[in-house]
């Protein structure tokens, strides 16, 4: 959930695309039809001091708040620092509702080639579904506003989905019913931003946003700032762990019929955004399927690393909150702490 202000607002606001840093060359191993994932267990304790040791370093540098889960399918081996503790989502819970709108497609009463209008009404909320299309006019099919919510994490497409999938209520309840108990979708995009920025309630976000002629350095400075009332509400948070294992159920489990978690997967390895984050210190050309997610205080991401030859599949949710130094600094504590991760299973 990302913002810039003035005239550019409506075409940035949406995504930024960030540019990975340089690291060793490696070969990874292609993504396979189909995932099998064992009884989770927890990581050696050495594995487990040693990422909580790397967390309250990388703590006290970003001055903020971590929280990591992660797993590594194959074997089950699984581990958290303040793994239960709630983070804000921002745009990481956009996973949650792919996942509810999948199963509607699995069921039959969803389909992917379906077309959906993006009226002005949309623009006002959430900003331009795409760049350079600001006129009214256009019509996506569902797929096509997956591809543009999971990989530009673009805000109108997330509205979009949100609503076919019948809103936040019916996303939590799709949670809840697979065993996911500390995870919770409340609000649109729209209606959660209104809320970050002071907005009234029931307002277009973007419209009403604009009107107020705030300059591009006053809406970054709010949207990269912590903001404490805002990580005190409950609403539109998940603990590491339940983001580790929705991700599990969604990308390695029966849950998802096998061409609806395959159409997931390959969406969520073209992620656009976060390049920085758990990509940012793994080696180059390593397959990761993630979702990002900014607002605040918070830098988030979350997702699947393919490790190198037959040594399996990672999943790793890193969460950040309360801290209010430059964007650079808190993606580069994910990325630390995801290649620790990588370098353990894939070479031990």
């Amino acid at each position: 959930m990302r913002l810039a202000g003035g005239g550019m607002m409506l075409k940035l606001f949406a995504h930024v695309a960030l540019i990975a840093l340089v690291a060793a060359p490696a070969v990874a191993a292609p993504s396979p039809a189909g995932i099998t994932a064992a009884a989770q267990r927890p990581a050696a304790a050495s594995v487990q001091q040693a990422v909580a040791a790397q967390v309250a370093a990388l703590e006290k540098q970003i001055k903020g708040r971590v929280g990591v889960a992660f797993r590594l399918l194959e074997t089950g081996e699984s581990g958290a620092v303040a793994g239960a503790e709630r983070f804000p989502m921002a745009s990481t819970y956009k996973v949650a509702i792919a996942g509810t709108l999948l199963s509607l497609v699995d069921k039959g009463q969803m389909r992917l080639d379906r077309m959906i209008a993006v009226t002005q009404a949309d623009v006002d909320q959430t900003g331009e579904v795409a760049n350079r299309v600001v006129h009214p006019g256009v019509m996506l099919s569902v797929a096509n506003l997956m591809e543009l919510m999971l990989t530009q994490s673009n805000n109108t497409a997330t509205d979009k989905i949100l609503a076919l999938a019948g809103g936040p209520a019916a996303v939590t309840a799709w949670l809840r019913a697979n065993g996911i108990a500390e995870m919770q979708v409340d609000r649109s995009v729209n209606d959660l931003l209104n809320d970050f920025y002071g907005v009234p309630a029931g307002s277009p976000f973007v419209k009403t946003l604009m009107a107020r002629g705030l300059s591009d350095a006053d809406i970054e400075k709010s949207a990269y700032s912590a903001n404490a009332a805002f990580e005190k509400d409950p609403r539109d948070t998940s603990a590491p762990v339940a983001m580790v294992d929705l991700l599990g159920k969604l990308l390695a489990s029966p849950l998802l019929k096998p061409e609806s978690r395959d159409f997931l997967r390959s969406v969520m390895e073209r992620c656009e955004t976060g390049a920085a984050r758990i990509k940012g210190l793994l080696p180059a050309g390593t397959t990761v399927a993630h979702k990002t997610g900014t607002i605040g205080g918070s830098i988030n991401d979350v997702g699947m690393i393919t490790l190198p030859g037959d040594r399996g599949h990672l999943l790793i949710a890193v969460y950040t909150k309360s801290s209010s130094l430059p964007e650079a600094q808190r993606e580069r504590a994910i990325a630390e702490i995801s290649r620790s991760l990588f370098d353990y299973f894939a070479t031990r």
